[in-house]
């Protein structure tokens, strides 16, 4: 079989380099002095982002090889970019106090609703009297709210309050009251309980 047959020289799939020529509307290399065709982009640099040079694949290769993206930059100018970069060259504020996200969502809060009228219609929200004067409700364990709901009291009440609605939880029910009817003994017995888990906890 002959290697140098015309035959088989029809069947080359792709010219030799020294035979690529650009087809028509086909970029050529933009590599001074090459005619190839350019099939391959390569970033134009630094501040040139989205640009690029179309070179053949053995000049793209070349050009890669001595590519610098940091290329004319100081030290100082390097450097301050690489602290930027850890953070995408986003703005960043200091942890604690009023930060950035913040100032910047209360701004953007006071620019939308600056000349709107602006109402509570369910009164979800109230004035800020009404929430300043408004007492916190203190985040009480489950056994502790029960103990206070069987005295009668909600999760805002105070020793002095405990105190006082035990005692008299204890006078109405106790059975010398009722002639030694024992009927309410067994309510009795709850409210002393639930008082003695709230001495516990020292709600009292």
């Amino acid at each position: 079989m002959k290697l140098n047959s015309k035959y088989l020289e029809g069947l080359r799939i792709r010219p030799r380099a020294d035979e690529e020529t650009p087809r028509s509307g086909q970029p050529r290399c933009e590599w001074p002095g090459c005619e190839r065709p350019a099939e391959h982009p390569a970033p134009k640099g630094r501040d040139r982002e989205g640009e690029y040079f179309l070179f053949c694949i053995e000049h793209v290769r070349q050009y890669n090889k001595s590519y610098n993206y940091f290329s004319g930059m100081a030290d100082e100018e390097l450097r301050e970019w690489l602290e930027r970069n850890t953070t995408g060259h986003r703005p960043t504020w200091r942890m604690g106090g009023r930060s950035g996200a913040a100032h910047g969502a209360a701004a953007r809060g006071a620019a939308f609703s600056a000349g709107r009228p602006w109402r509570d219609a369910h009164g979800l929200f109230g004035n800020a009297a009404s929430r300043a004067q408004r007492p916190r409700r203190r985040a009480l364990p489950p056994v502790i709210i029960e103990a206070l709901h069987t005295l009668g009291l909600d999760e805002d009440a105070d020793a002095r309050l405990i105190k006082a609605r035990y005692k008299k939880l204890v006078k109405e029910l106790h059975p010398d009251v009722h002639g030694g009817d024992k009927s309410r003994e067994a309510r009795l017995r709850e409210v002393i309980d639930a008082y003695h888990k709230l001495r516990k906890a020292r709600m009292v």
